[in-house]
């Protein structure tokens, strides 16, 4: 009788939680050979330790940087065929108008290193890196609007709630620097007047993973952590010892409850007390000579700059951080698209080479995974009134172009192709899987074998798509 009273008198949630125990450990334990609470082998021998993912937020568009029509200019204002559009979707800001007049680049392109790649007069300083680059032009994705498709571009998922890349890296891989988290994000501000689409937390988020594996986002200034320095009168002692206290505390709610996420809570605790000494001098760039600053332009002074943002992307790699995510809003240019994309491409071509090639003088590119990109492309056709010198582009998930460099990738590359129109793939084809797929696999990862068990599925970045993109290995 005693037995059975204490059952029925076990609350709902202590039973839940307690249970959770074993079916968390066990879903911990079946990822990469045993491995538990983040961190474990490669499946197989790695050649990137760590990624430096440069997102452009908002969709730069391809026919302006990387993708080269010049015949287009033959067709300025025609009406986009039928037989090129082939009935495909569009977007509400577009489906009412009149025409879709073909708006050729108003920039033009050039064969740039020995590799020969077509780049675009925007990016003098991108082309330079040319031959380290594998570009491909053949991207494709189903999401049309942008917060499905960088959450598609993040999670593997259109819709919320799944883990970011940079969440399911530091659950299989874990972190090579205990005082700094294995997943850092940064967000830039363009420096012109832009469309800047808005971010959510959630892109790099832990989804359904432990939280300890979710980014920790670095703001500009003093403090770049939120809440991370001690306030006023209290002393590293002080702090230490009310750690303690809450470390125990919490030591006791995981005894009645079991709960895994009591010991993620129990660990974030830990970082941010080591965090504490170790950030500060991470973001402290005055030791860094003149040279430095003039290599990544004269934005890279300017806190919560891109250019300066590349610069502490540097210095993370060097301190073994697992993941690094550059965001630039700003791209989502509807409209007054010429003078738009050169603002931003002022904020990025300089510093995005300058990176690469800082990593590379530094033997770091040799096992730094960097990527180039946004979450789709732009249409071909005009959105709003078509001018001698000015036009927009709407959303265009058919067909775009990113570019990665570094550890493991076949530099001097182009992979894909697409119409004339640059509207849809006609060679080689790459979805955002099978992206996905070969930046796990560079890492060293078997993407159909990275899988955590959530509500009795087994869950994984790539869904059940992906291939790799053979080409672009080296």
């Amino acid at each position: 009788m005693l037995e059975s009273h204490s059952l029925q008198h076990i609350a709902r949630r202590q039973f839940l939680g307690r249970s959770s125990l074993g079916i968390g450990t066990a879903a911990l334990a079946s990822l990469l050979g045993g491995a538990a609470r983040g961190g474990g082998q490669p499946h197989f021998p790695a050649r990137a330790r760590r990624v430096i993912w440069l997102t452009q937020a908002g969709a730069p568009s391809q026919l302006e940087l990387f993708d080269y029509k010049p015949h287009l200019k033959e067709r300025f204002n025609e009406e986009l065929p039928d037989s090129v559009r082939q009935g495909q979707r569009l977007t509400g800001m577009t489906a009412k108008q009149a025409r879709l007049p073909v708006a050729p680049s108003a920039y033009d392109f050039r064969p740039c290193g020995e590799s020969g790649i077509w780049l675009s007069e925007l990016l003098p300083h991108t082309a330079r890196i040319a031959d380290r680059m594998c570009l491909i032009r053949s991207l494709y994705t189903e999401a049309i609007n942008h917060d499905p498709a960088m959450t598609l571009l993040q999670t593997g998922h259109q819709i919320a709630g799944r883990p970011s890349l940079g969440a399911w890296l530091s659950y299989g891989l874990g972190t090579e620097n205990e005082n700094l988290p294995a997943y850092v994000v940064m967000i830039s501000r363009p420096s012109g007047p832009t469309n800047a689409q808005p971010l959510h937390e959630r892109m790099w988020g832990a989804g359904f993973l432990p939280s300890r594996h979710q980014g920790v986002r670095f703001s500009p200034g003093k403090d770049p952590v939120l809440f991370l320095s001690n306030p006023p009168g209290i002393t590293a002692e002080r702090r230490r010892a009310m750690i303690d206290d809450l470390v125990a505390l919490n030591r006791l709610k995981e005894e009645d409850y079991q709960d895994p996420e009591t010991q993620a809570r129990i660990d974030q605790y830990e970082l941010a007390y080591r965090m504490q000494s170790a950030v500060p001098e991470l973001a402290d760039v005055s030791n860094e000579p003149k040279s430095v600053f003039e290599h990544y332009g004269p934005e890279s002074q300017k806190p919560g700059t891109f250019a300066a943002n590349c610069l502490l992307a540097r210095r993370l790699a060097e301190r073994g951080v697992r993941f690094i995510q550059l965001y630039h809003r700003g791209w989502d240019q509807h409209t007054n698209l010429p003078s738009g994309i050169k603002s931003q491409c002022y904020d990025v071509d300089q510093p995005t080479a300058a990176l690469v090639e800082e990593l590379d003088q530094r033997g770091l590119l040799e096992d730094t995974l960097v990527v180039w990109g946004g979450e789709f492309g732009r249409t071909v056709y005009s959105q709003g009134t078509l001018t001698a010198t000015d036009y927009g582009r709407d959303h265009h998930p058919r067909c775009f172009a990113m570019w990665m460099a570094g550890a493991g990738v076949r530099p001097g590359t182009v992979i894909g192709e697409s119409d004339d129109y640059s509207y849809s793939v006609v060679r080689d084809p790459v979805h955002i899987h099978d992206l996905n797929a070969t930046v796990l696999h560079l890492l060293g990862i078997d993407h159909t074998r990275l899988t955590f068990r959530h509500q009795g599925r087994d869950y994984r970045l790539t869904d059940v798509h992906g291939e790799l993109v053979t080409a672009a290995l080296a």
